[in-house]
């Protein structure tokens, strides 16, 4: 019994790979700067990293305003950052040329958080063999180990599937591996850059005492019987049933497609058990928003009739209705196609509330259903295209090259996205502007529009996915040609290539700009293919606003002649702060619409004042608390003995006064 309890704590001892010390943790609000000299696309996939971690964990970033530390975002030579908050102020994190993949600012600001290395712990040798002769020379730092004093584990296994883990290919100086795993069907699994693994979301829950996510509200798989605290509706005609399969389809839930047939279960509503207008409502627990804007996403399957409707309602709540008043939001109305369908409703809401599940029979005859599974509710963004791949392995096997249909940003240019699959090992993806409707009254070449292209993980809960995603944003003054004429993002009729879309009509294909995307094995490892179906979640959203966001302003580019497209818009502290002058490293910065100086501080250090000209300390201050005190005290001092005094001479006055006028009586009682 002692032999053993001696391993464990050894072994407890040797599982680490989280830097030691409290001091070393930020609080759960990160400041943060992000400079000037990054990438445009790398900003916004920096932000959309942040609202991955909003997502999974209690840890948020906010733009710094004076903090003592803070960190600060730079384009450098390559994706790097310190462990741990190192109270330097200033501590730099870099997202250099290439590193704009999210899953790598996951990575770089997990060492920010405290993270080293995956294949960094002590225990590492009973998972990985380190190659040393096929490292590159002075690479070989990288691969060290840290002992029990400089990190921890949290107790949580070693994680092959870690984010912040190194791929076999890590710094080699040839083509074997630098890193080989003691079970061989890892080996391609080490080195994901999709998304935080599960034990990575344990570990920094752990370490910064997370027990909820910021931005996650609600999500039920139906799996179990309580249906994840959803109620049924008393004044509907049927209720909803809990089934595994029905007559006519569904024959599975989305869930476990394609693992455990009849297994799983999903929310039925039967037409046959309700008359023409019957409806069944289903309602969510009740929730309670914080940001004002959310995302439902859901499957949906119709075996019934195309006359039968799924209305998406919001019951809110106010102190002047108890009851709930009822939003109507989105509604599905479908012919049946024998498949689970994603679909994402976008709300908007303030106050506490429920989401309501309506199912109305239509006319018609038919003996099935509406069906609903893997709800999912979040405070983000819903995407604003859905692309579905049917088919997919039916097409991979036949097809070179995989294009979806056209979409449109909202500013109204038309796009598409081409999945090349014909590699035996990676899957590429490509991004083009193609003509549309609105050509003529968009501005060319087309400026500042993030494109974020993320093939979905069909894990039923949104806080367990890891979805590939990649971004790529047109810069108006980028070229293809060596004399700098023709420009990529220009109007695709101009410099694009012809083109024809399935149902023959012609159309401009502008050049393609895209990325080594995914490997076919990684596409396998998760629920990407379900039911052979793959979904790709489009955005393309105006990002000008990224063009500068250091806090200090920037004299403002403007093109050298007039058929050159402008950046974007006038940085407005500019013109407010020309005239403004911070001393002591002060930085201008625009508030209510006016300038003023943002000071610098330290922890026993400030500056103040309008042009932070006055420097204060806390000595400073304790001397100057200590001699007002004093001086306070002498003064009620002073005070004190001349009101006695005065008192004194004025009862002295008064007693003889009185004294002189009483009557002596004889008080006698009987």
């Amino acid at each position: 019994m002692a032999a053993r309890t001696r391993t464990y704590l050894t072994s407890m001892k040797r599982d680490r790979n989280s830097i030691v010390g409290d001091e070393y943790r930020w609080p759960h609000i990160i400041p943060y700067v992000l400079e000037d000299s990054l990438e445009i696309n790398a900003k916004g996939v920096i932000l959309n990293a942040f609202e991955r971690y909003r997502l999974k964990t209690c840890i948020d970033f906010k733009p710094w305003q004076g903090e003592d530390n803070y960190i600060s975002v730079f384009k450098g030579s390559g994706c790097y950052s310190s462990v741990g908050n190192r109270h330097v102020g200033k501590q730099t994190l870099s997202i250099g040329a290439n590193c704009d993949r999210i899953a790598t600012v996951q990575h770089e600001f997990l060492h920010a958080l405290g993270f080293w290395h995956e294949q960094s712990r002590s225990d590492r040798d009973d998972y990985v063999i380190i190659m040393k002769d096929r490292i590159q020379e002075g690479k070989e730092h990288n691969f060290n180990t840290y002992d029990d004093k400089e990190s921890d584990s949290l107790n949580v296994p070693y994680d092959y599937t870690s984010v912040m883990h190194y791929s076999k290919t890590a710094f080699q100086n040839g083509t074997e591996p630098t890193i080989v795993t003691r079970i061989p069907e890892f080996l391609d699994v080490i080195g994901q850059r999709m998304d935080f693994s599960d034990s990575d979301l344990e570990k920094l829950n752990r370490l910064y005492n997370c027990s909820s996510s910021l931005t996650f509200l609600d999500s039920c798989d139906f799996e179990m019987e309580n249906i994840c605290g959803m109620i049924q509706n008393s004044e509907d005609n049927t209720d909803w049933e809990r089934v595994s399969q029905v007559l006519g389809g569904p024959d599975t839930d989305q869930s476990n497609m394609g693992k455990c047939k009849g297994s799983g279960f999903f929310m039925h509503f039967n037409r046959s058990s309700v008359n023409e207008g019957g409806k069944a409502v289903l309602e969510s627990r009740i929730l309670y928003p914080k940001r004002g804007f959310q995302c439902l996403q859901f499957y949906y399957y119709n075996s019934g009739n195309e006359d039968d409707k799924l209305k998406i309602y919001v019951r809110k709540y106010t102190s002047e209705n108890d009851n709930g008043s009822l939003t109507l939001v989105d509604e599905v109305k479908d012919v049946s196609i024998g498949t689970w369908q994603l679909y994402h409703v976008p709300l908007a809401v303030t106050t506490k509330f429920r989401v309501v599940f309506e199912g109305t029979r239509g006319i018609g005859t038919s003996s099935g259903g509406l069906s609903i599974d893997d709800i999912n509710l979040s405070e983000t963004r819903c995407p604003h295209h859905v692309w579905k791949i049917s088919n997919f392995t039916q097409l991979s096997n036949s097809e070179e090259t995989l294009i979806s249909p056209p979409f449109y940003s909202p500013s109204g240019y038309a796009f598409e996205v081409q999945l090349n699959i014909k590699d035996q090992t990676d899957v590429r993806i490509y991004f083009s502007l193609i003509s549309g409707a609105n050509d003529e009254q968009l501005q060319w070449p087309c400026p500042w529009q993030q494109a974020t292209m993320t093939l979905l993980d069909q894990n039923p809960d949104i806080r367990q996915r890891m979805s590939n995603q990649r971004s790529v944003t047109t810069d108006p003054f980028r070229t293809i040609d060596n004399n700098n004429e023709i420009f990529i993002w220009d109007k695709p009729s101009k410099v694009g290539e012809p083109a024809i879309f399935p149902n023959g009509t012609a159309y401009s294909r502008g050049p393609k700009a895209g990325y080594v995307y995914i490997t076919h094995q990684r596409m396998r490892s998760r629920d990407f293919i379900k039911g052979d179906n793959v979904y790709m979640l489009l955005t393309m959203e105006d990002i000008s606003h990224l063009i500068s966001t250091e806090p200090s302003p920037t004299p403002s580019q403007r093109p050298t002649n007039s058929s050159e497209v402008s950046p974007g818009p006038t940085n407005p502290q500019t013109n407010l702060c020309a005239n403004v002058t911070c001393q002591n490293d002060g930085i201008c910065v625009i508030r209510n619409d006016k300038a003023e100086c943002r000071c610098q501080s330290g922890k026993e250090w400030w500056y103040s004042g309008d042009r932070c000209e006055t420097k204060g300390s806390t000595r400073d201050t304790i001397v100057i608390a200590v001699s007002s005190t004093v001086a306070v005290f002498a003064a009620m001092l002073i005070v004190t003995l001349v009101s006695v005094y005065c008192v004194k001479k004025k009862y002295s006055k008064g007693r003889n006064t009185n004294t002189s006028n009483i009557t002596l009586e004889n008080n006698t009682s009987f």
